[in-house]
């Protein structure tokens, strides 16, 4: 099963075989139903986040907690397998679906059908009253509980056939790019990694060990908390108290890998939600925390103030900071498409596209060029993305040197990431994919591009 949902809306399945009719109770969960179908329909339509998405439709919504993780979980679900669902509903439709809201109301029964451990009731039930509810799709009731109760029926082969086909979840502007990339193989593992939920990484301020103990939690080599439990973050022991922080596995290298010294000068570009800057700061490093949002900005410095940790903030675009003197050290983590984020942000592979990629690679070399102007000499630059495509990360880094003579790589060593030398390519970069992990028996992580570089002379210098 993808996840665990609210105990309200577990149960055992009913009717396995799809034989006679198949009840529902409107009333239990349909809220959350209601959210997470209205959710998915604006996500496609509109090419928006699912979070914001969400964040935006919640309020109206006026649900308790337990049914905002239904509606979540069964967003999330249907976004991850998509392609699947897809395909499943063609299959059992005579016709395709042009109703956007029709589609995206059988993709949220089918996807608590097959994913999730709800009731096929009360699946397939809520999802023919939702239909009721609207003029457009009154008439579909019908259709809805025909293919659903088909799906039911059948969800043995479909599970199967999707079991053998890695990339049927990855669209195919997505799919093309990874397997030029890094080949069929890769491309297919990066793709089953994605399948599956991510883990719940923390980064501790202090005592790894200690909190890894009070936690229940497997001490990652690169000093990364991976939680064992899935209770609610706030309920976990430390977060009152500003502890650790959530983050994961491999968005806590880059910052590592800045080698930030206390009393230094440290920049973090771009730097909200702020995960990078807590780590900064917890070196003892004097910190300048820069994001064009405001916004962002104030909810980064809420986290700062709970984990007891200092750092100057400044609402403005990286391009346009002008400080007083260059930094000793450079963090830039630069917007990027966040293809290796699609465990825990499946609507990128539908909401984007390869003219977005192209859009956030003249971005990057813009930020990358104005964080070098940023560094001293003698000072070191690191450039990151979550990002699987090239253009975003190896080809970035290279044209970076080419413009830049006056910077060298300085390559990211083994040893400085929990001795995982499957996360070091040849030119000394940090590649990470989702399938790989900082220990053999731990895969699990955001793909992930680092680059390091040492600023070896002044930029006028002959």
């Amino acid at each position: 099963m993808e996840r665990s949902l609210p105990r309200h809306a577990r149960g055992r399945r009913t009717n396995r075989s799809g034989d006679g009719p198949i009840l529902a109770d409107t009333q239990p969960g349909l809220g959350a139903r209601r959210l997470a179908f209205s959710s998915i329909e604006e996500t496609l339509r509109a090419r928006r986040a699912l979070d914001d998405v969400l964040a935006a439709r919640a309020p109206a919504a006026a649900l308790d907690a337990r049914d905002l993780g239904l509606a979540r979980a069964i967003a999330v679900t249907a976004l991850r397998r998509l392609g699947t669902i897809r395909v499943a509903l063609a299959e059992r439709l005579s016709a395709p679906v042009s109703d956007p809201r029709l589609e995206a109301l059988l993709v949220v029964g089918a996807a608590q059908v097959l994913f999730l451990d709800v009731p096929d009731h009360a699946a397939v039930g809520t999802a023919v009253d939702l239909a009721r509810e609207e003029k457009r799709l009154a008439k579909a009731g019908g259709l809805i509980n025909a293919v659903l109760r088909r799906v039911v029926r059948e969800r043995d082969t479909i599970l199967a056939e999707a079991e053998a086909d890695a990339m049927r979840d990855v669209p195919g502007w997505l799919a093309a790019r990874w397997r030029a990339a890094w080949g069929e193989e890769t491309a297919a593992a990066i793709a089953r990694a994605h399948r599956s939920e991510a883990p719940l990484d923390l980064t501790p301020k202090a005592d790894p060990a200690i909190w890894a103990e009070r936690l229940d939690a497997r001490l990652l080599p690169t000093g990364t908390l991976r939680v064992r439990a899935r209770a609610p973050v706030p309920e976990l022991p430390g977060y009152d108290e500003g502890a650790w922080w959530v983050q994961d596995a491999a968005a806590a290298l880059p910052a590592r890998l800045l080698r930030a010294r206390a009393g230094e000068r440290v920049v973090d570009l771009c730097a909200a939600p702020g995960g990078k800057t807590a780590q900064l700061a917890a070196t003892g490093a004097r910190v300048l925390a820069v994001d064009r949002s405001a916004k962002r900005l104030a909810r980064l410095t809420e986290n700062l103030a709970r984990l007891e940790l200092d750092a100057e903030t400044r609402a403005v675009d990286a391009l346009a900071l002008e400080p007083d003197a260059p930094f000793d050290a450079v963090l830039l983590d630069a917007p990027c498409s966040s293809t290796g984020t699609l465990r825990r942000h499946p609507d990128v592979a539908w909401t984007k596209g390869n003219a977005d990629v192209a859009k956030l690679a003249s971005l990057q070399a813009q930020l990358l060029d104005a964080a070098a102007t940023l560094t001293r000499p003698g000072g070191r630059l690191v450039y990151c993305t979550c990002s699987l495509e090239p253009e975003e990360g190896e080809a970035q880094a290279s044209a970076f040197l080419a413009r830049n003579p006056d910077f060298a790589r300085d390559p990211v060593r083994a040893e400085e990431i929990g001795g995982a030398a499957a996360l070091v390519d040849a030119a000394g970069n940090l590649r990470v994919f989702p399938h790989l992990g900082v220990a053999p028996d731990a895969p699990g992580l955001d793909g992930f591009f680092a680059a390091r570089f040492m600023r070896t002379a002044p930029a006028d210098a002959s």
